[in-house]
């Protein structure tokens, strides 16, 4: 890239600081191809398909680096040391420009092809400091064959080839080497740099050095990028599409981490999955992967002083080191502003990162995502086993995780490439087409189970063998067989065995019919048992069926889900599939294949006290709630048959003539307080609060009468004496209670008090 070119401190600072971004990524990502530290246990671990990477950073120099800008390139690279590498993986970093005089050299050597052991990671962290930017009179164009030359030379030189080889070419502009007097005379530079890098092209080729291009900005030649992927070496880590080498382009640094991350995953095999992205404080879920072997957890912190825990889906905080429970911990990065949790064999599902910081340090947000390398396993059937010469067979192949559960998401095996074949006596080879689309022999699309059909050729007569290869990136590849035998006509006894499907919880058992017709005048022993299935899972009953001579009956099959603790707390993440496969052979006939079936088991956790008994505690709640309301009633019923309200109470004198009538109205706590006013000249009935007589209904009928000092009194018919000249009686009721205003004192516990 030539100085004539428009470019500002802006576009410098951004140059360094998308290096950063991309170094940083780097350092942690290829710490997910290192075995994790031991620990002070054992720890049984599937070793990822590569343990180590030969891998190379080629940096575009071309435009002047500021202060910040070579000190950020720096951490970056002292981060790539502190991160969690294999001893026997290798790095080297280095920066390119141009050479455009004798006393020019195009490339910078920043680091040399250094191992990562533990005195590589401190040499790392001295050698950066010799990064810096190019000054006008150093040479800014951009010189893509040296580039390539140096990175192929740093991954080859005394390098095992069957070590991957990455070169990362990071770049913001387009090949410019019309200022270097090397390509010749300057009419003739630009075709000859586009024929030296066709030859460092087809070099790299082969060398088996892939190359990813990465560009930036908005200079970067798409279509360049896109020739110098496809010119290297072709071959990923598996031979597949989505491992093949390809140039992607990104606007700013922003959006280097999830490119960087996929196309990391992509050249050395690792899945990826990106997670959430928040302000802290904030718990981050991310999910890993049940095919997962080892995998990766990585944090973007966006700076140093969030602090990062980690809990597994069952429920426990794990720690950054050594080990617990069957995994184990490595964390790199943790003092940066990018960290990753390496861990071997995790415990799959949800995962929770919990993200804290402190005041002023919580405004950049904190995401999250996994990478990871897998172990996929198959299980494959033919139905029937032993087919005739010219007769059709079903091949099924059931992908199963490491731990022989059942794959609940497509997604986790998306991209996979199944093969098959069937071989075997009087016949060549023949390629099957097993699928998972719903469709003819596949029963249910996206189920992880791909099925198809084949002819036996006639001319087959003896050994039968079907042969599966599971392939995907990021999964170790499984081969599975079935061997089978060409039967000479009709079998001596034939069996057909029903769907083996259900789900229970532990200690349940799932049925299946089995029905059996011997047509020989001989017994015949059939023996069961299941493949495929890890022990303590699953069992099957019975063990052996006798079928007597020319008998034909059916037979119940009962697998039986093992206890809870052989799940080992997984069950807490919702159910499981188990699959497997049931045999039926014929002992007496030479242990013949009769029948090899798939099955499907969905188990749960067991129920709780209050799932197992619901209905007894409906029960109860509705006794509960019949008896609270009979007593609600009750209650009412018996407020509203003492309830004051509609008496009428008729004030006489000590001759009986009647002085006033007065009517009651609702009381309070169902008494209906009142005194005598003027009793002397105008005597007649008022109602007071505190007054010295109450009144209220009585439900043997009548009233009842409370005097101040005297205590309850029985009103019926008669009178009863109130003073020495006054007499209270009842009048003609006015009728029973109805709704009306209430005494602002009336509370919940009229009723309560009683005769």
């Amino acid at each position: 890239m030539r100085n004539d070119r428009t470019r500002g401190p802006a576009g410098s600072g951004r140059a360094g600081r998308t290096a950063l971004t991309v170094l940083a990524g780097a350092a942690v990502l290829i710490s997910l191809t290192a075995p994790a530290a031991p620990g002070p246990e054992p720890v049984a671990a599937t070793a990822p398909a590569h343990t180590s990477v030969n891998y190379a950073v080629a940096v575009d120099q071309s435009t002047s680096l500021s202060s910040k800008d070579i000190a950020a390139e720096k951490a970056a690279a002292a981060r790539i040391a502190l991160g969690d590498v294999s001893a026997a993986s290798h790095i080297s970093v280095f920066g390119f420009a141009a050479a455009e005089s004798d006393d020019q050299r195009a490339v910078d050597p920043v680091c040399p092809r250094t191992r990562l052991d533990a005195a590589g990671r401190e040499s790392v962290g001295v050698c950066v400091e010799k990064l810096r930017g190019r000054k006008d009179g150093e040479g800014t164009g951009t010189d893509f064959p040296s580039a390539i030359r140096q990175g192929v030379h740093e991954l080859t030189t005394g390098t095992d080839p069957a070590v991957p080889r990455v070169l990362f070419l990071l770049t913001d502009g387009f090949m410019d080497v019309t200022g270097s007097p090397q390509y010749g005379g300057k009419t003739h530079r630009k075709a000859e740099g586009e024929r030296q890098l066709a030859a460092a092209l087809k070099n790299a080729a082969a060398k088996n050095v892939q190359i990813w291009p990465l560009g930036f900005g908005d200079a970067p030649d798409k279509e360049q990028l896109d020739a110098m992927a496809a010119g290297g070496y072709q071959k990923g880590c598996v031979d597949l599409p989505s491992a093949r080498p390809t140039a992607t382009k990104v606007s700013g640094a922003k959006d280097f981490k999830p490119v960087l991350e996929r196309i990391f995953a992509a050249a050395h095999c690792l899945r990826y999955q990106p997670g959430p992205s928040e302000r802290p404080p904030a718990t981050l879920p991310v999910t890993i992967s049940p095919l997962a072997t080892v995998g990766s957890i990585v944090v973007d912190k966006g700076t140093p002083e969030v602090t990062v825990t980690y809990t597994d889906p069952l429920g426990n905080k794990v720690p950054t080191t050594g080990t617990f429970k069957d995994s184990a911990f490595e964390l790199a990065g943790g003092g940066g502003t990018v960290e990753a949790l390496k861990i071997t064999d995790p415990v799959p599902g949800k995962w929770k990162v919990d993200v804290k910081a402190p005041e002023g340090h919580r405004s950049l947000p904190v995401g999250v995502s996994v990478l990871w390398q897998g172990e996929l396993r198959g299980s494959i059937t033919m139905d029937p086993p032993s087919p005739q010469a010219g007769q059709k067979t079903t091949v099924t192949m059931r992908l199963q995780t490491r731990e022989g559960y059942e794959i609940k998401d497509p997604d986790d095996y998306a991209g996979l490439k199944v093969r098959s074949r069937l071989t075997g006596d009087g016949f060549a080879p023949l390629p099957l087409r097993l699928t998972d689309d719903g469709e003819g022999p596949d029963p249910t699309a996206s189920d992880g189970s791909f099925s198809g059909t084949v002819t036996v050729p006639k001319s087959a007569d003896g050994a039968l063998k079907v042969s599966g290869t599971l392939t995907a990136s990021g999964l170790s590849a499984d081969t599975r067989s079935e061997s089978g035998q060409v039967s000479p006509g009709a079998l001596p006894v034939t069996t057909a065995l029903g769907p083996v499907r259900g789900d229970g919880h532990p200690g349940d058992t799932v049925t299946a019919n089995l029905s059996v017709t011997n047509t020989t005048n001989a017994p015949h022993t059939l023996r069961l048992s299941l493949a495929d299935v890890r022990p303590g899972l699953l069992t099957v009953r019975p063990a052996e069926i006798t079928v007597k001579p020319g008998e034909a009956t059916t037979h119940e099959v009962r697998v039986g889900i093992g206890e809870e603790k052989a799940f080992e707390g997984r069950l807490d993440d919702g159910p499981l599939g188990v699959g497997g496969i049931v045999t039926v052979q014929d002992a007496t006939d030479g242990d013949r294949t009769l029948v090899r079936a798939p099955l499907s088991v969905q188990v749960s956790s067991p129920p709780s006290i209050v799932d197992r008994y619901w209905w007894v505690l409906v029960g109860a709640v509705a006794l509960v709630v019949a008896g609270v309301l009979a007593v609600l009633a009750w209650l009412r019923q018996r407020r509203r048959r003492r309830d004051p309200y509609g008496l009428v109470l008729r004030l006489l004198s000590e001759n009986g003539d009647q002085l006033a009538v007065h009517e009651a109205d609702h009381g309070q706590k169902q008494w209906y307080a009142f005194d005598i006013a003027e009793a002397h000249s105008d005597p007649r009935i008022v109602r007071r609060t505190n007054g010295r007589f109450a009144v209220q209904r009585s439900p043997e009928g009548g009233a009842v009468l409370r005097v101040n000092g005297r205590g309850r009194i029985r009103l019926t018919t008669g009178q009863v004496e109130l003073t020495d000249r006054l007499s209270l009686a009842l009048g003609e009721d006015a009728g029973r209670p109805v709704p009306g205003p209430r005494d602002p004192d009336d509370t919940a516990d009229e009723g309560a008090e009683h005769l």
